[in-house]
């Protein structure tokens, strides 16, 4: 025997031989130690050894002549192609190749992927072999560990009596159970297909048994999208039943895939919901579909009515046809109003498109967009779907065309911006809003103006913005409601607006924090609005006078009004800011003007000469809390006429908002008072309580309640909730349901990025 004591180095790898070539060219590597022994780290993608390079350090090295072996022992590390072997005893056999590592055996594949064992057996490689007391860590923090291991390949992995579990292993109690895990008989790790396959193959949670399948699969943790099952939905409700909903994500290939979600309900017939997206060189499509074959459903689920299908769809797509112009559509269509609520169909009132539309509407659009630096255009055809009680489709108009248009020079005019711009605007009813005998009322308006701002800061501090807009607007109406029934019209406008605005803000620093006060004036001159009864109010119908809108010109947010008059805005503003990030804001404000203006609606509070008060006021007094609330004040009696409030709160053990509206008479002419909140808290450890509620204050009723507790760690989320809904909508009355929520980690997600 020859022993070398602590060699490092790297040499050639000879044929059948790597660990001989190491001790019998022991001078050369002792001298080559002084400059290229590695450190003991995890390996990089380029460690300096190329693809025949073999590194190999331990404390004792014996080459037998006899048996023809090569041994090492103490803190032995071996890197080959990238691999790292680490292990207390390593012995080598000449003759067949094989590896033989002992004691706290680790292995490190380029990946990064980390592999234990007791004992393990590989090839000269460090590629195959076979492992006892095996276990690894995968992506994801994703820990395998089994009686034995079986490494066919660097793709493939063979575990039998095997456990999987991507939950942290408690190292004060490391036979307390993992908060979920898979056990199986055997379990294969296919890293080529990133699949992981068990075989008798049972889910727990606590420790607890509560899922068996005989043949079970999910992806592996390193994939980024694959075909699999997705976290299922379970509702325990009056009107369904016991409901079922599995999703199962099918990946069709890297640019599309499609989500399938049976839904199994014991009192009515199942429900099918698909989502097809796809991405394309110029755009992407996602479309979402829902169909039955069902009776309709009264309020307690009981079948009434006919047998038919029953279905929605809610899609969308964008695409670019060049640098500055793109297309783009929306279909949203439901076979009834009522289907969303019978079948709690989630996510339905997003932004698709460009126009979007209220809740509880459904908006088809098809729209172009041209789009640079100084200029925008587009153009839309828009048709509205009602779900709301009284909703009546045919007096909702379609709208066509609908065109809008900016422009600015490229640099400054006169000191300012300067800008054109242009909009027109065509509707068609089929039925009339106000006589359901007679046909609907359609109209037309193209607009076009031009406006200009500038901004000055005079040397005290003083800023000065005049401000000036001209407009022309053309009317065309026909088939008009009483008092001109089936009259035709056209009625041609000019407006327009000179103003400036004035703020003087002051500036004083008191410690930590920053003190700003400014006080703000807006003077603006136009001719008085003559309103001609003839222009039907179409887009300026939803108005709140409140700090949003209180510095602006024209108030009315759409075209058909317009705000004429001589009138003064003015209001105060008060910021305290500190450096840790907390702060303060109020503003106080209020309009007047010359003469009253009787196209704002009594209860906006701008009708009269002298506007209601405004109040806001915005902070984080803290950190992790924050609030906004808005006000609107009679301005003869300072009696409360309007009042939104919200808080949010984000601190460590607890998240959530409360929301609270007072009006005294909302668009529709009612009294309102509401409050809504949502919210989680954790109570101890990793249990807590999750609730959310929206309380009619008016009308002293609770139209939603939710209570539940909830399991939350790093590799489990669930949750079970009670949910109760006091709402009256037509067929449907108030429902009671308990909802499970269970999300695994590794297991799918909601985007289905496995």
């Amino acid at each position: 025997m020859s022993p070398v004591r602590r060699h490092a180095g790297r040499a050639g790898l000879l044929a059948g031989g790597a660990l001989m070539a190491l001790a019998v060219s022991a001078p050369a590597m002792a001298q080559d130690a002084a400059t290229t022994t590695a450190p003991v780290a995890a390996p990089v993608e380029d460690d300096g050894l190329g693809e025949q390079g073999f590194y190999l350090e331990a404390d004792l090295l014996v080459q037998d002549d006899a048996a023809n072996t090569v041994t090492a022992t103490g803190d032995v590390e071996v890197r080959y192609r990238g691999r790292t072997l680490r292990a207390g005893n390593l012995l080598y056999d000449i003759n067949s190749g094989v590896i033989t590592a002992r004691e706290k055996v680790v292995v490190i594949d380029p990946s990064g992927a980390v592999t234990f064992a007791d004992v393990m057996i590989l090839d000269k490689e460090l590629r195959s072999g076979v492992a006892q007391g095996f276990s690894a860590r995968l992506a994801n923090d994703v820990k395998i560990a089994a009686a034995t291991a079986v490494r066919r390949s660097d793709a493939v992995n063979e575990l039998d009596k095997a456990i999987y579990t991507p939950c942290e292993i408690c190292a004060e109690d490391p036979e307390r159970p993992p908060s979920w895990s898979i056990r199986a008989d055997k379990v294969v790790q296919d890293r080529d297909k990133q699949i992981i396959y068990y075989r008798n193959a049972v889910i727990e949670m606590f420790g607890v048994p509560v899922f068996y399948a005989p043949v079970f699969w999910h992806p592996d943790p390193s994939a980024e999208r694959k075909s699999g099952l997705l976290p299922p939905k379970i509702v325990a409700s009056d009107r369904r039943g016991l409901s079922y909903e599995q999703p199962y994500a099918w990946i069709i290939s890297p640019s599309e895939d499609l989500v399938i979600s049976p839904q199994l309900n014991t009192r009515v017939n199942p429900f099918l919901n698909l989502q097809w997206r796809r991405r394309f060189t110029s755009g992407q499509i996602n479309a979402r579909f829902g169909y039955t074959y069902e009776n309709d459903l009264d309020g307690d689920g009981d079948r009434v009515g006919d047998l038919t299908s029953r279905s929605y769809i809610l899609a969308d797509g964008a695409f670019d046809l060049s640098e500055d112009w793109r297309w783009g559509f929306a279909a949203e269509r439901a076979s009834e109003d009522l289907i969303f609520d019978k079948y709690d169909i989630s996510d339905i009132y997003s932004q698709r498109g460009l126009v979007q539309t209220g809740d509880r509407r459904l908006t088809s659009q098809i729209y172009a967009v041209r789009q640079d630096e100084r200029s925008y255009f587009s153009i839309a055809a828009v048709s509205v779907q009602g779900l709301r009680p009284g909703d009546n489709d045919r007096t909702f108009p379609t709208i066509a065309p609908l065109v809008e248009g900016y422009w600015e020079p490229a640099g400054p005019v006169f000191g300012g911006r300067l800008r054109a711009r242009g909009r027109a605007v065509g509707l068609t009813r089929e039925q009339s809003q106000f006589v359901a005998t007679q046909p609907g009322e359609d109209s037309a308006r193209a607009s076009a103006g031009v406006d200009w701002r500038a901004t000055f800061t005079m040397p005290g501090g003083l800023r000065l913005s005049p401000f000036a807009e001209a407009r022309a607007d053309l009317f065309n109406a026909s088939d008009l409601p009483p008092p001109n029934p089936g009259e035709d019209a056209s009625i041609s406008r000019a407006v327009g607006v000179v103003g400036v605005d004035v703020s003087y803000p002051l500036y004083r620093r008191d410690g930590d924090r920053t003190i700003v006060l400014e006080p703000l004036l807006q003077v603006a001159l136009s001719p008085e609005s003559d309103p001609n009864p003839l222009i039907a109010n179409e887009d300026s119908s939803v108005l709140e006078f409140d700090e949003t809108n209180l510095l602006t010109a024209n108030k009315f947010p759409g075209f058909d009004l317009y705000e004429g008059g001589q009138r003064v805005n003015v209001g105060a503003r008060a910021t305290l800011l500190y450096d840790d990030g907390r702060n303060l804001s109020l503003l106080v404000g209020r309009s007047f003007r010359r003469e009253p203006d009787l196209q704002f609606p009594a209860r906006s509070g701008l009708q009269p000469k002298a506007s209601d008060w405004v109040v806001a006021a915005d902070g984080a007094p803290i950190d992790g809390l924050n609030f906004f609330t808005r006000a609107r004040f009679d301005a003869s009696n300072w009696d409360l006429r309007r009042m939104e409030l919200g808080v949010n709160v984000d601190f460590n053990r607890a998240t959530g908002f409360v929301r609270y509206l007072r009006d005294n008479q909302d668009i529709t002419g009612v009294q309102r008072e509401d409050v809504d909140f949502a919210g989680e808290v954790m109570i101890a450890g990793n249990w807590g309580v999750t609730f959310a509620g929206v309380r009619d204050v008016e009308n002293d009723v609770w139209r939603r309640q939710e209570f539940g507790a909830l399991y939350r760690d790093d590799c489990i989320d669930l949750a079970i909730v009670w949910v109760h809904e006091e709402t009256y909508n037509r067929t449907l009355g108030p429902t009671d349901s308990v909802i499970l929520r269970l999300t695994l980690a590794t297991l799918g997600d909601k985007g289905y990025r496995q």
